[in-house]
């Protein structure tokens, strides 16, 4: 086990005398634990789990969506492309070192050269330092999602992060899937320090003794994280009182958590969309739409949500869910076996052919056994699936290397609007811009990214919702991918720890104000 920081253990020390016996300590069980330290290697639920218990954001959302302060105090729009955002004064990173709109600049510039984050940056031009405390982000073309994108600006210790390693190597650097002091250190200005982390087995978080937030009620000073990939061991260690904090739950245990005398059940709708992409470019047939159609028509995904998810989710004929710009009720999933084997024949595949297929095993509720009974499906229409499944940690770089013809993946909306879904998922790769940086399938529709484009600096929301509609349409009619289901989220807590104030539809728990008996 490595120890992050010669200033760690000085900060649990004095984190140990300030919290007293008041503080608690809390085990926390998850499927899988963040594959790198750096908040900027890879675009995660994992990872923003992570920075949102070592860093604080400058805006983050409340449960109800809407837009709280956190680093940034307040902000106002100076002209139609520029806002000004007042930073908090006294901010200390775990280093010790003071937050300044130097840091946040340093952060904002990193993000534009990550490739997972620089999709979600690409509508800005410019942050400019005012001063010390104040910043102006200026976007290329007005912008309706300023506010929603400053959520994933996590400033980061540029003191700390400057210079070169005992390597000789940058500090700063972002490798992908690779080992680099970033992916190994961390130092933020969040509620906890890390202080231990074996890569697969666990993670120990001290709360860090200098936060700013002095407001917060939470209490817990000590945390463990225990990666549990299998899910009934995952809940049984709930069960039995061994984790405090358990996630996900799936759909078949979900009755036994609320029954149980010593635990309770949280959950809501998730938003999350489950989907698998067909690579294009690795296989021939994909290119044909009659042939992507089929596939979609030969997946009951009502099914998969019945029985398989125990209803734990909404199934799903498009990327928006309910209650987004994009979504079109009228895009109804469409499952027809005998449409399926129409189209495969009128696309000369009567007959079949083989396809691979990837999917993780430990990422998804139930990732493993959707995409086996995806491969199964297949069958029905003469495809015959080679699938393999595999921890998230092996995935994704295979994700990354479009290493088969059918991958999974789930996303929600890094912004909780439907552009964000076609920029990352299915807009034509380009990897300068960093749109369809997660469009394994390598789909690609000029009119669609025009849409987009046109959404993204469009600030009239029923123009937005007309253009986003479409866009929606034209993915549905080529089928751009196979949309599955919007994914609902299930937490299991022991009674006396009030998670039900700290969790959200977004699956970002804020640690840092949970409050244990």
């Amino acid at each position: 086990m490595k120890i992050f920081g010669t200033f760690v253990s000085a900060c649990a020390l004095s984190a140990a005398v300030a919290f007293g016996a008041s503080a608690a300590s809390l085990k926390v069980a998850y499927d899988a634990d963040p594959v790198s330290l750096d908040p900027h290697e890879q675009l995660s639920g994992g990872t923003l789990q992570l920075s949102h218990m070592v860093y604080d954001p400058l805006v983050r959302w409340t449960q109800d969506l809407q837009f709280e302060a956190r680093l940034a105090t307040s902000w106002e729009q100076v002209d139609a492309t520029t806002t000004r955002f007042n930073l908090r004064k006294g901010v200390k990173f775990h280093s010790g070192n003071e937050m300044t709109a130097a840091d946040v600049k340093w952060t904002f510039d990193r993000l534009q050269s990550s490739p997972d984050f620089k999709g979600v940056f690409n509508a800005f031009e410019s942050l400019t330092v005012v001063d010390d405390y104040t910043i102006d982000l200026k976007t290329k073309e007005p912008f309706p999602l300023v506010l929603h994108t400053v959520t994933y600006i996590f400033p980061m210790d540029s003191k700390f992060y400057s210079g070169m390693d005992s390597e000789g190597k940058d500090k700063g650097e972002i490798v992908k899937h690779g080992n680099s002091f970033a992916s190994r250190n961390i130092s933020g200005t969040g509620p906890y320090v890390v202080t231990e982390r074996e890569q697969g087995v666990k993670m120990e978080f001290d709360r860090f003794a200098g936060y700013w937030d002095t407001a917060s009620k939470g209490n817990v000073d000590h945390i463990t994280l225990t990666p549990i990939k299998e899910a009934p061991t995952r809940v049984a260690a709930l069960l039995s009182g061994d984790v405090d904090f358990a996630a996900p739950i799936p759909p078949t245990d979900l009755a036994r958590v609320e029954a149980d005398a010593a635990t309770n059940l949280i959950s809501m709708a998730g938003t999350r969309i489950i989907t698998f992409q067909m690579n294009q470019n690795r296989n021939e047939a994909l290119k044909n739409p009659k042939v992507r159609l089929a596939i979609d028509y030969a997946v009951n995904n009502a099914g998969i949500v019945d029985r398989i998810m125990k209803g734990f989710g909404t199934t799903a004929g498009q990327a928006s869910p309910a209650g987004y710009l994009g979504h079109d009720a009228s895009l109804a999933p469409r499952y027809d076996l005998d449409k399926a084997n129409a189209l495969m024949a009128e696309a000369g595949y009567a007959d079949g052919f083989k396809i691979s297929m990837m999917a993780p095993n430990n990422r998804y509720v139930n990732d493993a056994k959707i995409a086996q009974a995806v491969a199964s499906m297949l069958s029905k229409i003469n495809i015959t699936v080679d699938l393999k499944t595999m921890p998230k940690a092996q995935y994704w770089p295979k994700f990354d290397e479009r290493a088969a013809d059918l991958m999974m993946i789930g996303w929600h909306s890094d912004t909780e609007d439907s552009a964000n879904f076609h920029q990352f998922l299915s807009a034509c790769p380009n990897a300068d811009t960093g749109d369809g940086q997660y469009n394994s399938g390598n789909y690609c529709n000029a009119e669609a990214d025009k849409l987009m484009a046109f959404a993204n600096g469009e600030t009239d929301a029923a123009k937005r919702a007309e253009a986003l509609q479409k866009l929606e349409g034209i993915l549905y009619a080529e089928a751009a991918f196979i949309p599955l289901h919007w994914q609902n989220l299930a937490w299991g807590v022991r009674k006396g720890v009030h998670a039900e104030s700290i969790v959200n539809a977004l699956n970002f728990p804020y640690f840092g104000d949970l409050v244990v008996d």
